[in-house]
């Protein structure tokens, strides 16, 4: 009796859960653990007052990046500039709050506890939103959701171009177009018909499209690097880890370390950071996510473009030609 059946069913059993459990740490372990770390804050003011509520900030430690700005119209425009997530501004009327729940509805909140929490019981703390999340999307539900389908896309664009067998420029070609569509698609349901995004419509539909295309152009250049194999290479990166990591739901100085600056390297985080920089910034700290979808790109076309690989089940294998008879 052949013994192989039986291995591949025990390889089968032990591998479910292996997946699973690989899957839940993934998804549920950065959820589990969101704190600020390293969050760039900022305090402008009076010298001696900026001060002691930069004091306040530091205590705890590890969790705050304090920058010190000399009034309230250097604190906005950091902002807007995404250089930090948040300002207080001391009066004599007591502290002023600048958040930007379009850059994180979550970190929003939190900026609204720690400041009430650091004064006086009995002291008001005015609270104003300087980039205000679109109405259509105030708790940044949409954005947060829509990653992983763009991962799915991009993974999905990869694996087929890799199965149908297509090669070289035919390859590329069909992912970049692949890639363009369902970037006028998704911003077509996100921004024209939800209203969860709200800059310039290309530069929109251009940062998404960019995204799936990093995620495509990766899955299908492991698929010509290593075969098979490099579909599910791919899946782990793009769907597993880089959907989980990204800290488009929250933010990633709020993941637990080094899990927010891996999700910043893989497509899927950087995506998230140049749609929030297109959508309600203008552009501003995009350069970044760009350099990043922009060499996964660059590797992932230049592998599909040159790198050999073996036929899949689905090409034709070209017969050997017999050598020409001479006379």
């Amino acid at each position: 009796m052949s013994t192989a059946p039986n291995r591949r069913a025990v390889a089968v059993i032990l591998l479910v859960p292996l997946v699973v459990t690989l899957a839940l740490w993934t998804f549920a372990w950065p959820a589990a653990r969101i704190a600020p770390r390293d969050l760039p804050v900022g305090v402008a003011g009076p010298a001696s007052a900026a001060q002691q509520l930069e004091q306040r900030f530091e205590q705890r430690d590890g969790a705050f990046d304090v920058h010190r700005f000399d009034d309230e119209a250097a604190a906005r425009t950091a902002i807007e500039n995404r250089t930090v997530y948040g300002a207080v501004v001391v009066t004599p009327q007591g502290p002023h709050l600048l958040t930007a729940s379009a850059a994180s509805p979550v970190v929003s909140q939190l900026l609204r506890e720690a400041v009430t929490a650091s004064v006086p019981e009995d002291t008001p703390v005015r609270v104003t939103d300087v980039v205000a999340a679109p109405p259509g999307d105030p708790r940044g539900s949409v954005l947060g959701a829509s990653m992983l389908p763009l991962a799915l896309a991009g993974m999905a664009g990869g694996a087929v171009v890799t199965m149908i067998g297509l090669r070289g420029a035919r390859a590329a070609l069909t992912l970049v177009a692949s890639a363009a569509l369902v970037g006028v698609a998704v911003t077509a349901v996100t921004h024209s018909w939800l209203g969860a995004i709200t800059g310039d419509w290309w530069t929109e539909a251009g940062a998404l499209a960019l995204t799936v295309l990093a995620i495509g152009s990766a899955v299908a250049g492991l698929a010509a690097l290593f075969g098979p194999r490099g579909i599910g290479l791919g899946a782990l990166l793009m769907v597993l880890l880089g959907n989980s990591f990204s800290g488009v739901s929250s933010a990633p100085h709020l993941l637990p370390e080094p899990v927010g600056a891996i999700g910043q390297w893989l497509p899927p985080g950087a995506g998230g950071s140049l749609l929030r920089s297109v959508a309600f910034f203008d552009g501003s700290a995009a350069g970044g996510a760009v350099l990043t979808l922009s060499l996964w790109t660059l590797f992932g076309l230049a592998a599909v473009l040159f790198a050999r690989r073996a036929p899949t089940p689905a090409e034709p294998v070209e017969p050997a030609r017999e050598p020409a008879l001479t006379g």
